[in-house]
């Protein structure tokens, strides 16, 4: 019998043996050191050093997709009052080539009243009482701005950085550069409600895109199972389920040995947490922890705001098992006609259980190392929706990526402040402007991020969350 024979008849022998004895015992990055490959190599969930200290240490992205009406919640303009119903004055159109604009769109005014909140003064419409009495603690962006009109390129470029497929979300790019501080639980999860798929792009605002599969964002759901196939299937316990893994885990390292693919070594990761997870994941799920002021507090008791108001409840209960990134979905907020109406509705499930949740991490001092972030993609424009069916009464707001609103709360940033200015129909941003890279530099930022030296080589160049641009806002920073 030849030498190589019995080489692979000795290391399946040496397989089964570690099997049955349970290898599950023998730490990976043991397993990984016998073959000489290093944990900093081997495992995509291992802590990072940020580039700078940090202010947060966590990140809730409230990502309110379809593009929220800045002009009937943050940015009161009497000059819309004024110019009810008539056209858009030239001067404001000069130079433009904007395809939202249709023939036939005049000014729209707001329905909405606005009033000041808080010392700071802070302007909010009718829509937002809960938020609009946190106002001391928010910094309202009013100068937003991005590059598209589209729901799906602009969405793609709020979460990736691009408005192209196949990049990696910013939840992804962060557990990339930090790492996890949970071993039971994913770095990055996501909550998805009230979503539609023509508002919404899905999965692909939480991919990892060309890195570790380790670092896409993880499904959850706030109903029933919180991750479906996640419990054993019947028949199978916890004792068998380890022997299984960890023969997968030997086969992976052995293959991992041989070639060095470090998509191997995220795959073993992968099943190991997944497995940690089984005991772990439920748990979330079951308030029965929670006191029945805080159940009220997040409105779980009111059918309108229980689905948000889960997910919010979720999100503070994840970031204190050492999940660094929560991204939570909600649309339709894209109201091209029957605004007022449609409005309401999205603002009575969201307003109340944000507000929750920016007072309850307050309260157990989480808000200090927690960045919380709330904002679609664009806004809406000045004028009225031109389209089929958009009688009196009914009117709508087409996209507009010319000056819209972002809020931001927390860990590192300084409350109660209004930065930036959009002229008097609200058209373009014309004071502090801040484009959705200067928005990712920042958040990057606060978590002791350099966004220019975040970097990955991917088909021969680097790559980052911010292409090849964005400032930090230091007026955001406390």
């Amino acid at each position: 019998m030849s030498g190589a024979v019995l080489s692979t008849l000795h290391d399946r022998r040496r397989f089964l043996r570690d099997g049955t004895l349970g290898i599950g015992t023998v730490a990976l990055s043991g397993l990984l050191a016998q073959d000489g490959l290093a944990a900093q190599d081997t495992d995509p969930f291992l802590l990072r050093q940020p580039h700078h200290v940090p202010t947060a240490r966590n990140v809730i992205f409230l990502n309110m997709s379809g593009g929220p009406s800045q002009l009937d919640l943050f940015d009161p303009k009497p000059r819309l009052q004024q110019l009810h119903a008539k056209a858009v004055p030239e001067s404001f159109l000069e130079g433009l080539n904007d395809p939202v604009i249709k023939a036939g769109a005049t000014v729209m005014a707001t329905p909405r009243t606005f009033s000041r909140h808080g010392e700071c003064g802070m302007e909010f419409s009718d829509r937002l009482p809960h938020l609009g009495g946190l106002a001391d603690d928010l910094c309202m962006l009013r100068g937003m701005v991005t590059d598209t009109a589209n729901h799906h390129p602009g969405q793609l470029l709020l979460n990736c950085g691009t408005p192209m497929f196949g990049h990696p979300s910013m939840g992804a790019w962060v557990s990339y550069g930090l790492g996890s501080e949970s071993r039971n639980m994913p770095a990055f999860v996501v909550l998805t409600s009230y979503s539609k798929p023509a508002s919404l792009v899905g999965p692909s605002l939480w991919t990892n895109g060309f890195l570790s599969s380790s670092y896409r964002g993880v499904a959850f759901r706030s109903k029933g199972e919180p991750i479906l196939h996640l419990e054993n299937p019947a028949g199978v316990n916890d004792s068998f389920q380890r022997v299984r893994l960890d023969a997968i885990r030997r086969l992976n390292t052995m293959r991992m040995a041989e070639t060095r693919d470090r998509e191997i070594s995220s795959r073993i990761a992968s099943y190991e947490l997944a497995y940690r997870m089984q005991v772990e994941a439920p748990g979330l799920l079951d308030f029965s922890d929670e006191s029945a002021a805080t159940l009220e507090l997040y409105g779980l008791n009111d059918k309108t705001t229980q689905w948000y108001g889960t997910n919010c409840l979720l999100a503070r209960r994840m970031i204190e098992r050492g999940v660094r990134f929560v991204q939570l979905f909600h649309s339709d907020w894209d109201h091209h006609l029957d605004l007022d109406k449609l409005l309401k509705v999205d603002c009575q499930m969201t307003d109340r259980p944000a507000a929750a949740l920016l007072t309850d991490l307050k309260q157990r001092g989480l808000l200090d190392d927690t960045l919380v972030v709330w904002g679609g993609e664009f806004g809406r424009t000045p004028m009225n929706e031109v389209r089929r069916g958009n009688s009196p009464g009914h009117q709508g707001r087409d996209h507009h990526p010319f000056g819209f609103t972002m809020l931001m709360a927390g860990g590192g940033v300084r409350g109660g402040q209004v930065i930036g200015r959009t002229d008097e129909l609200g058209y373009h941003a014309i004071e502090d402007r801040v484009h959705i890279h200067d928005l990712q530099a920042t958040i990057l930022h606060c978590l002791g991020l350099d966004h220019t030296r975040l970097t990955y080589r991917h088909q021969g160049r680097d790559f980052r969350l911010t292409d090849v641009s964005g400032n930090v806002v230091r007026k955001v920073l406390a």
